[in-house]
């Protein structure tokens, strides 16, 4: 059973803008650090950005420092990801994943939970 689940995926222009969700249908991951990930064909799965329990310390790959914030609500029921001048290279299926720990990485060995993705096309 898939309990973490994304959304808001689509296609959109070159410096377009669209923001992910992401939500766990048990409602536990309050206290878990949650990460994205993302999957272009062909190529490996790739770290994105991260966050911890408490929405502190957001972690994020260089490939979009500046144009990607991750966030998650005062309920922390949701996570976000706002991604801003998009860039035909985003193009992938992005994935949340809910953290083992209180802290969100780059080490996706550290992630329990994996939602079954959103894709995001980027059209130049």
């Amino acid at each position: 059973q898939v309990y973490v689940r994304e959304s808001g995926g689509g296609l959109v222009q070159d410096g377009g803008s669209l923001r992910l969700s992401c939500v766990d249908s048990r409602r536990t991951f309050s206290n878990n650090g949650v990460g994205w990930f993302r999957q272009a064909p062909g190529k490996e799965r790739e770290f994105v950005a991260a966050i911890n329990w408490n929405g502190g310390t957001p972690v994020y790959a260089d490939s979009v420092k500046g144009r990607f914030t991750i966030s998650r609500d005062t309920t922390k029921t949701a996570v976000y990801l706002q991604m801003n001048a998009l860039k035909p290279e985003d193009t992938a299926v992005y994935y949340c994943a809910v953290a083992r720990s209180a802290i969100g990485s780059s080490n996706t060995g550290s992630y329990r939970y994996w939602g079954q993705g959103t894709q995001v096309t980027v059209s130049a």
